[in-house]
């Protein structure tokens, strides 16, 4: 008779602090069946609704899992807290839309060219300031 697997009870925490898929996995579990778990019990009423397992990361340690690999090869710890949840953190990244062009040059060319003739004509306070902002999770 085959020794039973030994189950870690895991958590997924999505943007907005709320804890979905909480159940016991087995070692052998894919990251790729994992997140496919997370398409499908993910809240509705979210504002971010992933639609596909290619729209989700899911980081355990500091690290970002690989689809490929069971949760034994990307080590997350099984018996390290015993009677312990372990929390994933999930982040939803919709892939982005590519434009086909011919070289990096090409992109930061037009992209540079689009911004000054849509502002040409507008003087130093019209124009609209560069602004970039982060969002760590």
């Amino acid at each position: 008779m085959a020794e039973a697997e030994e189950c870690i009870e895991l958590k997924f925490r999505i943007y907005d602090g709320t804890d979905i898929a909480h159940s016991n996995y087995v070692p052998s579990t894919t990251v790729a069946t994992l997140k496919q778990r997370l398409v499908t019990e993910w809240p509705q009423d979210k504002s971010i609704v992933p639609k596909s397992v290619s729209d989700i990361k899911l980081i355990h340690a500091g690290k970002v899992l690989e689809n490929s690999k069971t949760l034994s090869e990307s080590r997350v710890h099984f018996g390290d807290l015993p009677g312990g949840v372990i929390t994933m953190h999930v982040v939803v990244q919709p892939p982005v839309a590519k434009k086909k062009t011919d070289s990096n040059f090409g992109r930061t060319l037009s992209f540079f060219s689009t911004q000054f003739w849509d502002n040409a004509d507008k003087s130093k306070e019209e124009m609209p300031k560069q602004t970039c902002s982060c969002t760590i999770l």
